[in-house]
């Protein structure tokens, strides 16, 4: 599994886990902006996102989406782009949060989904998609289906608006806006993320020293044996 996902997917597991356990409670863990800002728990910028409600069809059903969109976006259009994948996750989290600021809007992580599902499908616009072998469709309409069965299960649409709107604001400003003519690429990922998240690139010019050459490595005993028989 690749690490962004497996660290984010893991986090939430954990976290549904100890609320289970009853070790924390869902009211240690919302979005609180009076909390966050005057009692400075800070956490809460992050715990909001972790929690996906008691264990139930809900909590699994979310588990399966993240983990499945989130896998493909980091295995497909972000391979190699570790830094850049971070950053998707820190821009939507912080477009997000700025809405919180002004909504009720308690626990973000459904959000979070649907924005990665967004990315995905307008970047797979093309893979044809069945939902419960009841629906076949391509892939860009999937975040609307999705907001569709939530309503179904008389859920509010407006954690699914908004993934949708931020996932939207993502795309448009990474993946249209720089092709326009007059445009350019707003969306730069910072230099820390890269030192940490991105394996630095060979140099091909780079040109070793002569004992550091594979034809002057020292040879295994066995072959020096061979050669030196005593």
């Amino acid at each position: 599994m690749p690490a962004v996902t497996r660290a984010y997917t893991t986090a939430c597991v954990l976290t549904t886990a100890a609320v289970q356990l009853e070790f924390i409670t869902p009211f240690q863990l919302y979005f609180n902006p009076d909390l966050i800002f005057r009692k400075f728990q800070i956490w809460r910028l992050i715990t909001n996102f972790l929690f996906f409600g008691p264990l139930g069809f809900s909590f699994f059903f979310n588990m399966i989406f993240l983990y499945r969109y989130c896998r493909m976006l980091e295995e497909g259009s972000f391979r190699g782009r570790t830094a850049d994948f971070v950053f998707m996750f820190l821009f939507g989290g912080f477009l997000m949060t700025l809405f919180g600021l002004f909504a009720s809007l308690f626990f973000l992580g459904q959000a979070f989904t649907i924005m990665l599902v967004y990315v995905w499908s307008r970047r797979n616009p093309y893979i044809r998609m069945n939902f419960f072998g009841l629906l076949n469709f391509q892939a860009p309409f999937l975040p609307w289906v999705l907001m569709g069965f939530s309503l179904l299960l008389g859920n509010s649409i407006i954690i699914d608006l908004l993934g949708i709107a931020v996932g939207h604001i993502y795309y448009f400003l990474e993946d249209v806006f720089p092709n326009q003519p007059g445009g350019k690429k707003l969306l730069l990922t910072p230099s820390f993320l890269k030192m940490v998240f991105d394996t630095p690139e060979e140099d091909p010019n780079y040109n070793p020293l002569p004992e550091d050459r594979p034809e002057h490595q020292p040879r295994d005993q066995d072959q020096n044996e061979q050669q030196h028989p005593q």
